[in-house]
């Protein structure tokens, strides 16, 4: 990679961090703590979010037609969601171990905080966990993924990507045989020393 696109990437990642910083201090206007993975909030938010919780007879009822038809089909996808979560598991304890990869922690993408928060019913709460499951298993799929392309054919694609994986940028540019030929024991060699992120 060339210096000038690696100053991009370190000022984009600086960035970033710069960005989570100012997140975390919108954490502390909603004062709440993460305490053994757990969140805690002030006593005089959860009684303000008490009062803005919708109760369930309420939800339903404001609910649209719609919504409440469709609910159905957006469940379905449950089915396949597990079976790509157990695929993806099972794929990474076999397979990883023989590539030399470090397995992606699904912890780390399957988040469930939001059952925490005192403003959701029951079916919001429910709502937030279907979420949380569907994206968090695309973020795990999608390192699992990463890891693997980088292993078995780290390549730029010829045509721009949309939101590319973190790993791409180390990936050697589309047409480059050269650098392929001689680098890919070294990138292959960099995901076996745990030098994915």
């Amino acid at each position: 990679m060339n210096n000038n696109i690696s100053d991009l990437v370190g000022r984009i990642k600086a960035l970033e961090e710069e960005l989570q910083q100012e997140f975390s201090k919108r954490r502390e206007e909603f004062k709440f703590i993460v305490e053994n993975k757990r969140i805690r909030f002030a006593e005089e938010i959860i009684a303000s979010h008490k009062r803005l919780k919708t109760g369930i007879i309420r939800y339903i009822l404001d609910a649209h037609p719609l919504n409440i038809l469709t609910a159905p089909v957006i469940y379905s996808g449950i089915i396949p969601f597990l079976l790509l979560d157990l695929f993806v598991t099972v794929y990474q304890a076999i397979c990883f171990p023989i590539y030399g990869i470090p397995k992606v922690r699904r912890a780390d993408y399957l988040i469930f905080d939001r059952e925490e928060l005192p403003y959701l019913n029951i079916i919001e709460k429910f709502n937030c966990f279907y979420c949380s499951y569907a994206n968090g298993l695309a973020s795990y799929m999608r390192e699992t993924g990463a890891r693997t392309e980088q292993y078995w054919c780290p390549i730029k694609h010829a045509r721009r990507i949309r939101d590319a994986h973190e790993h791409y940028n180390k990936f050697f540019e589309f047409g480059d045989a050269e650098s392929f030929a001689k680098g890919l024991e070294r990138i292959r060699k960099e995901i076996e020393n745990n030098k994915v992120h």
